[in-house]
């Protein structure tokens, strides 16, 4: 009996066997969802709140500083306060 060829022995390593027997757009479509399903809960679980309340900025604050050219602004002020004079006066 002769020996496979190279070409047969690779066609036959490629070929992997399938999840489910749906045609391969819905696979495909459905291990999309269950990814996107996923990345959801993550984003939600770890990403969703800041890890203190005090660390949230006003709006405004953060959109001037964003926005200001870094030429406009003196470079001894700043748009946000150092630590220390920051005021904790509700704990």
């Amino acid at each position: 009996m002769p020996k496979p060829s190279r070409l047969t022995r690779t066609h036959r390593l490629t070929r992997l066997p399938r999840l489910t027997q749906l045609p391969l757009g819905v696979e495909i479509a459905l291990i999309l969802l269950v990814k996107i399903a996923i990345l959801t809960v993550l984003a939600k679980a770890f990403f969703s709140e800041p890890q203190a309340k005090k660390m949230r900025m006003p709006t405004e604050q953060v959109e001037q500083h964003l926005l200001a050219s870094p030429a406009s602004a003196p470079a001894s002020s700043s748009v946000f306060p150092s630590t220390t004079e920051v005021s904790h006066a509700s704990h």
